[in-house]
């Protein structure tokens, strides 16, 4: 019986839960104080909260491992089980959901080729529901299910208010063009370079350069361009739009109408900006 649930939901079988190695015993005797929590990476958590329909905060009460044909295409270092869960709370999804949901994830193995114990494990899961069976959810990508701590949490949160926002910031789908205006005194000038969105709603760019000054930029989202707004706020959903969303250079489809040197400073002014608002992901240090 259990193996043909398997076969009924086998695109379940690409996720994976994300565990760090236990401490050994001697040096757990050594922490003498709680250790603080490393920082949750926004653009991680956006990610995985964008593609999942569901966020659900849940404990595992089994989990069964899956051997033989069943666990083809599970990597020679980890192990593959069909996990059951009891719902701790529903952080994003819409409707009702089970007291105890089931799914499929692989698991990393520890450096002595053995499985981690999951039963009690609370973690955060990021998924989409099965069609006709409300019991089962889907993982959304390879490590989609996380060990739960208060700092995820949080971060998860955030960022589902974030995205439900009926203001939240679109996704850049592109550019669309960009121009510099040459001031009346040396060295002055502005860019504005505009962006094509998923939604079709207006999104701007406006780099200022002033006589002496260094330069500065805003980011508009909305019709009107407002010098006055400033950069986005990093680790918010409007930084996470421009850090992960733009190109890496402006195409030369959005200088079109400009001369050289318009051409140039405009192309200058925007790799201006994406230094600003740095990498996407800082742990690799690349952008989407």
């Amino acid at each position: 019986m259990l193996a043909t649930m398997f076969r009924l939901y086998p695109a379940s079988a690409s996720a994976a839960l994300l565990l760090f190695a236990p401490l050994s015993p001697a040096a757990a005797a050594q922490q003498s104080a709680p250790v603080e929590q490393p920082a949750v990476g926004y653009a991680e958590v956006a990610d995985l909260v964008l593609a999942a329909p569901l966020v659900i905060d849940a404990t595992i009460t089994s989990a069964t491992r899956i051997k033989g044909a069943e666990a083809a295409g599970v990597a020679a270092n980890a192990a593959r089980f069909y996990v059951e869960a009891e719902v701790g709370a529903l952080i994003r999804g819409s409707g009702a959901m089970p007291a105890r949901i089931g799914y499929l994830v692989d698991v990393p193995l520890d450096f002595r080729g053995r499985a981690p114990s999951l039963k009690k494990t609370r973690v955060l899961i990021f998924a989409r529901p099965v069609a006709g069976r409300p019991d089962q959810v889907q993982l959304v990508q390879l490590d989609a299910q996380r060990s739960w701590s208060p700092a995820l949490d949080a971060r998860a949160r955030g960022v589902v208010r974030e995205i439900l926002d009926r203001n939240a910031p679109p996704a850049i789908t592109g550019i669309g063009n960009a121009f510099h205006v040459v001031g009346t005194l040396p060295g002055e000038g502005e860019t504005q370079i505009f962006l094509k969105t998923e939604t079709g709603d207006p999104v701007s760019l406006l780099v200022l350069r002033r006589p002496n000054q260094p330069p500065r930029w805003a980011v508009s989202f909305g019709d009107i361009v407002n010098e006055g707004a400033g950069p986005p706020q990093r680790d918010t959903l409007g930084w996470y739009r421009l850090a992960c969303g733009l190109p890496r250079s402006l195409p030369a489809s959005a200088l079109e109408t400009q001369d050289e040197q318009g051409a140039r400073i405009a192309a200058e002014d925007y790799q201006f900006v994406l230094r600003s608002l740095g990498p996407c992901h800082a742990e690799s240090g690349a952008g989407a």
